[in-house]
């Protein structure tokens, strides 16, 4: 365990390491889906294209993650501030989280937030405890860009404080 001193050393230094935005969306076997705003998600191999996203251990959405599982991954526009702020405040399993939001379906059933920069639909490949958070690693199996237009450039997050959100 780390003391407080060392902590208050760490926290403004991890905090500077750049991560993206994104909204990762997932079923259930009951036919739910939901979506939530996950900012740690990173390219982790070439081939197969592949990528790992964490989520907190306290999010229902763990539940419904296993090998297998379908997920798209909607990477959010520095402009647009709209999806951070709906996906940010999270959703109840059972609340319909695209309520006035525009989306297609991907070829894995999921929703693709077209106002997004782009849209990634993926499987999940495999999972490992990491601290307060679980690990996923997905394969991606289909992408898509909703905007050609070079002056979109991606949301990149940088946090004061590298011990919370």
């Amino acid at each position: 365990m780390l003391s407080p001193e060392v902590k208050e050393q760490i926290a403004p230094v991890l905090g500077k390491v750049p991560s993206g935005v994104f909204i990762l969306i997932a079923g259930d076997s009951t036919g739910r889906k939901t979506g939530l705003l996950a900012s740690w998600i990173q390219q982790a191999s070439f081939d197969p294209p592949q990528v790992t996203v964490a989520v907190n251990k306290s999010r229902y959405l763990n539940d419904w993650l296993q090998s297998g599982s379908a997920v798209t991954i909607n990477q959010i526009s520095k402009s647009d501030n709209r999806l951070f702020k709906h996906f940010g405040k999270g959703f109840d399993p059972d609340e319909d989280a695209f309520d006035s939001l525009q989306t297609s379906s991907g070829t894995n059933g999921l929703p693709l937030l077209t106002n997004a920069l782009a849209s990634m639909e993926g499987l999940v490949h495999s999972q490992m405890e990491a601290g307060d958070h679980v690990i996923y690693l997905v394969e991606i199996t289909a992408a898509v860009s909703h905007t050609d237009s070079p002056d979109v450039v991606p949301f990149v997050h940088i946090r004061k404080n590298g011990f919370n959100y």
